[in-house]
C-alpha cells in the first residue's frame, strides 16, 4: 500500500494529466477515480497552483483551470506498439512547450523526434523512456533506450578501432549506421542546436556545452550499465538561438545548403591524455574527412603535437585532398610552430 506522501504524489500527477481533457470538472474527475472528497482534491490543487504547477481563472462554480508555466511529464514505450517520434511528440509532449518561444519550441521539437526516432531505429532494443522538463529557466529532455548502446553500434557497424574512436566520429558528422536510410546529421546538429547535449553509454560520455570551445569526453560514472544510451539535452528558454541559423552555420555560402563543413576537436584523438605524436594518431583524426569540403581543427587545450602528426594532416593530407580547406584554431604556441613548419613543407 502507498504511503500518504506518495498516494499524494500520484494525484497530484494525475491532476496534471487530467487537466487538459477536464478544465471545469477536474475536482469531480479526480474525486471519483482516487474516492476521496471534493476538499481534498481542491487542497492538491492549491499545491499545484503553489508551484506554479497550475493557474486558474473566474471564481466558484465557473472556475477553470489550466497547466501552470512549469510542466513535466514522462512515459515508457514499447517498441512492439510502433511507436513514431512525430507521434509521441505530437500525443504526449508538445503541449509542455505552450507558449514557449517560437525558436526554442522549434529546437526541441527539432532535437526531440531526432533522438527519439535514433532510438527507434538504430538501437535494436525493446523500449524507450522519455522525460521532458519546463522548469523557470530552462527546458530538458532525457531520452533512455534499452538497447546495444550507441558508441557500441558505431564501433561494431563503422569498423572502428573502439567506443572512444566512435564518439570522435559523431562529433564530426555525417556518422551514420544506416546511410540509406539516414545523413547522419541529426546527432551533430541536435548537439550544436541545444545550450548542452550529452550522450551517456557503457560508461563513456559524449558532451557538448555551448559554453565551451569544445567537445569532451569522460568517463561516466552515471550510466554504467551492459545496455542501453541516455541522452540529455537542455536549452535556456531566453535563448536567441535559431535553428536555421544553426545550419547555415556548417554550409559554406548562402547559396550553399548542403552540410559540407566540420569542426573537429583535436582532443578527442587523445586517449589517457597520450600526446599527439604519431602519423596513426593523425589518420584516426582524418578519418572521413573528405565527406566535407572545409574542415576546422580545433586545437583547444591540446598544448603540442609532434612533427609527424601536424606533417600527415597539413602536407600529405592537405596534397592528396586539394579540394578540401584544411584550417587549425585554437593553437598555442608549441602547437602552431608544427602546423606551420607542415604548410611550409607542402608548399615547397
Amino acid at each position: 500500500m502507498a504511503s500518504n506522501k506518495e498516494r499524494g504524489k500520484q494525484i497530484r500527477q494525475q491532476i496534471l494529466r487530467d487537466i487538459k481533457h477536464h478544465p471545469r470538472d477536474i475536482t469531480k474527475n479526480i474525486a471519483g477515480i482516487f474516492s476521496i472528497t471534493p476538499q481534498a482534491v481542491y487542497n492538491h490543487i492549491k499545491v499545484l497552483e503553489g508551484d506554479n504547477r497550475l493557474r486558474s481563472e473566474g471564481r466558484g462554480r465557473g472556475k477553470i483551470y489550466f497547466l501552470g508555466d512549469i510542466r513535466s511529464h514522462s512515459g515508457l514505450f514499447q517498441f512492439t506498439d510502433n511507436p513514431t517520434e512525430d507521434r509521441v511528440w505530437r500525443e504526449h509532449f508538445s503541449y509542455l512547450l505552450e507558449g514557449v518561444e517560437e525558436n526554442v519550441d522549434e529546437i526541441c521539437h527539432y532535437g526531440f523526434t531526432e533522438m527519439v526516432n535514433n532510438a527507434i531505429d538504430h538501437s535494436e532494443g525493446n523500449t524507450v523512456f522519455i522525460r521532458m522538463d519546463r522548469a523557470k529557466d530552462d527546458i530538458s529532455v532525457i531520452i533512455i533506450d534499452d538497447g546495444e548502446g550507441i558508441f557500441r553500434k558505431i564501433s561494431r557497424v563503422c569498423d572502428l578501432a573502439d567506443e572512444t574512436q566512435a564518439i570522435l566520429e559523431l562529433s564530426k558528422g555525417k556518422l551514420t549506421t544506416d546511410p540509406d536510410n539516414h545523413s547522419g546529421e541529426g546527432i551533430f546538429f541536435t548537439s550544436r542546436a541545444f545550450d548542452i547535449f550529452e550522450i551517456h553509454s557503457k560508461g563513456l560520455k559524449f558532451s557538448h556545452d555551448i559554453a565551451l570551445d569544445f567537445d569532451y569526453l569522460l568517463d561516466d560514472d552515471i550510466f554504467k550499465g551492459d545496455q542501453g544510451t541516455l541522452i540529455l539535452m537542455r536549452i535556456k528558454r531566453n535563448s536567441p538561438r535559431v535553428l536555421k541559423e544553426v545550419f547555415d552555420s556548417f554550409t559554406s555560402g548562402p547559396d550553399d545548403f548542403n552540410f559540407n563543413k566540420t569542426v573537429i576537436p583535436v582532443k578527442l584523438a587523445s586517449y589517457d591524455n597520450e600526446k599527439l605524436v604519431s602519423r596513426s594518431q593523425a589518420k584516426r583524426l582524418l578519418l572521413r574527412v573528405e565527406r566535407f569540403q572545409n574542415v576546422v581543427f580545433d586545437f583547444e587545450d591540446v598544448p603540442s603535437v609532434g612533427q609527424a602528426f601536424a606533417d600527415e594532416i597539413f602536407r600529405v593530407y592537405a596534397s592528396k585532398h586539394p579540394e578540401i580547406e584544411l584550417l587549425p584554431v585554437n593553437m598555442d604556441e608549441p602547437v602552431e610552430f608544427m602546423v606551420k613548419r607542415a604548410l611550409s613543407h607542402g608548399e615547397n
